[in-house]
């Protein structure tokens, strides 16, 4: 196994189907001598919780921790046995403690702090809508050639999107994976581009492939439909147009239908469908809830992170590249110390703690072989709340910043792509800036079809444009205060890595 230095915080680990806790750098749990001899279930009862239990992936292994968890008061979901999770409901508070002595059971714990299905939290939206009369505008600014709202796409400009696409817009051999809020896939910009047969709900740990599933539940659920059009949004003469209009996108839902909140358990279930469903890259525009970062001395969180990376692992040994945002937090993910005030998320008052971002995970961005993508504004730098740090960010990609201005009808900082309902707006965040990331990788594997995960994540940073660390001193939101400090490497730096993607310099 290869090591980095201790100051890197990516977990690091040879390409494979599992990701013990070994390698990881944490001992596991005391374990008993046998199954036999797991603690009996307590007559306590709390709320239902969901769980991981990730072990061997031995069959035999697998069947005797499925008796022991029955013992234990739990309720298998789904067993994933090629990578060794199972997915649980148990309602015994003691029942991530009794797992962890069992033998086989490499590592264990409860997914959420909150019941299932908890109810009145949500997220901000986030999305400027844009009017008919905004619409209207746009169109009429649009050059031949350009799709009627492309006037306000200065993000594709700015990596040479536009001009790609006249060279190669991207195989529909390529198929990129949303794992979001779901996609609106009757919406015209992205319909002609679907697929279906790769598409599923996966919320709850288990896939469902029914039609329709894997649309969001409400309009307001816009973020997955958002990062689809930034990605593969169709050169059909409506709307925008995608980094890649010429590939698949496929929607798989992973966000709850009450918090839009993404729990291990769906995005285990969606890495590991995507492997399966010869999915080439999968987009990852969110951090697994409820801990923006997971802790590897708590057993729960340690848990989280094992059951994750084992699932994301599995789908880069079977061809999939995983891209992910880098965060929104204006973090330096190469720093002593973080202050987190937003975990656990899945409840009305989260915690305030300090944690080492060496030793607490950021998942799945952090996990080895994953992309991770910061974002960058129109004027090409680092917008104001894109998290960093030294060899950290692989590469970066407009992601949008409100305090810069382009020079276009609409004067929106932000990126303009679909909403559900036939509909278009604007959002900002590292959840932008990794579909554009993602829409580059998906016009190299159309150049490249052989090119597996490592090659892909190789020639996405050889094409990056190199960008410096800025000469002044940084002040994203111009109040001056300094809010980042940006770290210079031989080949990479602390804002942009290995630097901007560049679509034209991926088929050209």
């Amino acid at each position: 196994m290869t090591h980095l230095p201790a100051r890197r915080r990516r977990i690091v680990a040879p390409l494979g189907l599992v990701l013990t806790l070994a390698t990881l750098g944490v001992a596991p749990a005391a374990q008993a001598a046998s199954p036999a001899e797991a603690p009996a279930v307590t007559s306590q009862t709390g709320p239902k919780l969901a769980y991981v239990v990730n072990t061997r992936t031995d069959h035999r292994t697998i069947s005797s921790i499925e008796k022991e968890i029955a013992k234990a008061g739990g309720e298998v979901v789904i067993a994933y046995r090629q990578i060794g999770v199972i997915v649980v409901h148990s309602t015994n508070p003691a029942f991530g403690e009794q797992m962890r002595k069992v033998r086989g059971v490499q590592s264990a714990g409860a997914t959420r702090t909150s019941p299932l299905a908890p109810a009145g939290i949500t997220q901000e939206g986030g999305t400027d809508q844009l009017s008919s009369a905004e619409a209207a505008k746009v169109t009429a600014a649009a050059s031949t050639g350009q799709e009627p709202l492309e006037a306000d796409q200065w993000d594709l400009r700015a990596i040479g999107a536009d001009k790609a696409a006249q060279i190669n817009p991207g195989s529909s051999k390529v198929t990129v994976g949303v794992i979001d809020t779901g996609v609106d896939d009757t919406h015209p910009d992205l319909a002609p581009n679907f697929s279906a047969s790769q598409s599923a709900n996966c919320v709850g740990g288990k896939p469902d492939t029914s039609a329709g599933a894997w649309r969001p539940y409400t309009p307001e659920a816009d973020h997955g439909t958002h990062v689809a059009g930034e990605i593969a949004a169709a050169r059909n003469g409506v709307g925008v147009a995608g980094v890649a209009p010429g590939v698949k996108v496929a929607s798989i839902k992973v966000s709850e239908p009450d918090s839009q909140l993404f729990f291990p358990e769906s995005v285990v279930c969606a890495f590991v469908f995507a492997a399966d469903k010869g999915i080439e890259i999968t987009n990852n525009s969110y951090y697994v809830d409820p801990w923006l970062y997971n802790c590897m001395d708590d057993p729960d969180q340690r848990a989280i992170v094992d059951a994750v990376n084992r699932a994301q692992m599995y789908a880069q040994h079977k061809g999939t590249l995983n891209v992910a945002a880098a965060g929104n937090s204006n973090h330096d993910l190469d720093s002593d110390a973080i202050v987190d005030d937003t975990s656990p998320d899945d409840v009305p008052t989260p915690v305030t703690r300090t944690i080492d971002p060496h030793e607490c995970f950021d998942i799945p961005t952090q996990l080895p072989g994953v992309v991770t993508v910061s974002s960058t504004g129109v004027k090409g730098t680092k917008s104001y709340f894109s998290t960093y740090g030294k060899g950290v960010i692989d590469v970066a990609a407009p992601g949008g910043d409100r305090y810069q201005i382009p020079d276009t009808p609409s004067k929106n900082g932000r990126i303009l792509s679909t909403l559900p309902g036939g509909g278009y707006g604007f959002k900002q965040g590292t959840s932008m800036a990794s579909p554009h990331a993602a829409g580059v990788a998906a016009l190299l594997k159309s150049k490249y079809p052989w090119a597996g995960p490592t090659a892909l994540q190789a020639m996405l940073k050889a094409q990056a444009d190199s960008q410096a660390c800025p000469t002044e001193p940084y002040d994203g939101n111009g109040d001056g205060v300094v809010d980042a400090w940006c770290v210079e490497g031989k080949r990479t730096n602390g804002f942009f890595g290995a630097g901007i993607v560049n679509a034209l310099d991926a088929v050209d």
